[in-house]
């Protein structure tokens, strides 16, 4: 009795230790695939989420479809070219090429230029779009009717003296998140993160010349 009684000692002692170690195998594995896991989604995500403008840190954030919606009603009446100043996914330009435009997207994080031409492709208006990796301080933007940007507050200066300088006079400005500095707007649309803000070209360039002559007429008159 006693050495059966060893032995069923024995083999429990051995039945659990043997448990331990498959509890310990499946929780080693399943960290493995959560960090497995997890440094995937980093692999995938991290492309779309870095900065998209190296000069100025500007990550990619979707716009919204309330934003979406807000850009296309302060265009409803123009026609042209348009470009969208960090075009992110495309949805801003595929959005306008659905409307009749031929629309443009400036970005720089080459996998977000790519995944555009596929979103552009698969929704068939693929013809009426194009995307550029492009660093948008590199390119100029005289030629485009319309134009499109998510900005933030730390480039909005220079931004604007940048198409101040390019724009034509028929060319409108959208502004979304923030505003620009200096520039009047000549219209709002939307409230909140989904605030768009429109400038028409004729009015700022107007209002830079106005500026111009009254400050040589000053320096005239300290003369």
């Amino acid at each position: 009795m006693c050495d059966l009684g060893l032995e069923l000692e024995k083999g429990a002692a051995q039945e659990e230790s043997s448990s331990r170690s498959i509890k310990k195998r499946v929780g080693l594995i399943a960290t493995c695939a959560l960090g497995g896991s997890l440094v995937a989604l980093y692999a995938g995500a991290g492309p779309f989420v870095a900065p998209a403008l190296r000069k100025i840190c500007l990550p990619f954030v979707p716009a919204t479809n309330t934003q979406v919606k807000n850009v296309l009603s302060v265009l409803q009446s123009r026609s042209g070219t348009l470009v969208d100043i960090g075009s992110g996914d495309g949805r801003i330009v595929i959005a306008a090429a659905r409307e009749g435009f031929r629309s443009v997207g400036i970005e720089l994080n080459p996998w977000l230029v790519w995944y555009s031409r596929y979103k552009a492709w698969r929704q068939g208006v693929h013809r009426h779009t194009s995307f550029y990796i492009s660093d948008l301080w590199k390119v100029s933007f005289s030629q485009y009717s319309n134009v499109v940007i998510f900005g933030v507050p730390q480039m909005m200066e220079q931004l604007e003296a940048k198409l101040q300088a390019e724009l034509e006079s028929p060319a409108r400005v959208v502004a979304c998140r923030f505003p620009f500095p200096t520039w009047t707007p000549d219209h709002v649309t939307g409230e909140g993160i989904d605030t768009v803000w429109v400038y028409d070209a004729k009015t700022f360039k107007s209002h830079t010349t106005t500026a111009k002559l009254l400050n040589s007429s000053e320096d005239k008159n300290h003369l």
